[in-house]
């Protein structure tokens, strides 16, 4: 195989994913993360914000995306969500490729993707890691987040294939419940694996 070995990285809500990828990025794994990717698409000049506010009138500004707002819409409505969906992941897409070619010369690289399954980028990897911890470890992070809520954390996992059908799918499983320099272990002893 020619070019880096792809590792897709994916996890629930709340699983500790970030943190992994970091761990992965401090050992010298590059590292796509297709939700910075998004979030810098549709913040301040972003180039999917014409798109957006063309598609869903009044849901950007100077700050880029009114993410409250337009969240509001596109949860309560599969057909814009599909519509949003249809502006965004297209992007992603080309930036990743830009991003794997900007890589070809290391050993490895990191597509961190919450949605990996969901959307079938899991066939466009080598290997799976899925990030996980159990359920109340999961429950406590979330909604210890700023403005989180039950009913959207509850959503959230709606959208989300359950943790234990990303468990069974996976090539490597890191645990997140544990102290922060397990988890980094168990991150080195992967990278030692390929």
């Amino acid at each position: 195989m020619s070019g880096p070995k792809i590792i897709g990285l994916t996890g629930s809500i709340g699983m500790g994913k970030s943190t992994v990828a970091a761990m992965f990025a401090e050992a010298g794994i590059p590292v796509f993360d297709a939700d910075a990717e998004v979030r810098a698409m549709q913040g301040p000049g972003g180039e999917l914000l014409p798109a957006i506010e063309a598609a869903f009138p009044g849901s950007t500004g100077a700050t880029g995306v009114d993410r409250d707002a337009l969240g509001k819409t596109v949860f309560a409505d599969k057909s814009a969500l599909a519509r949003l969906e249809a502006i965004v992941h297209p992007a992603v897409v080309t930036k990743r490729a830009a991003f794997l070619a900007a890589n070809a010369g290391k050993r490895a690289v990191v597509f961190d993707i919450p949605l990996l399954f969901e959307r079938g980028g899991h066939e466009a990897v080598d290997l799976v890691v899925v990030v996980s911890a159990p359920a109340d470890v999961q429950r406590a992070r979330v909604l210890a987040r700023p403005g989180m809520t039950t009913e959207k954390f509850e959503h959230i996992l709606g959208l989300q294939l359950p943790d234990a059908d990303k468990r069974a799918r996976a090539d490597h499983v890191i645990d997140t419940s544990l102290s922060m320099a397990q988890t980094r272990a168990q991150v080195e002893a992967l990278i030692a694996a390929l």
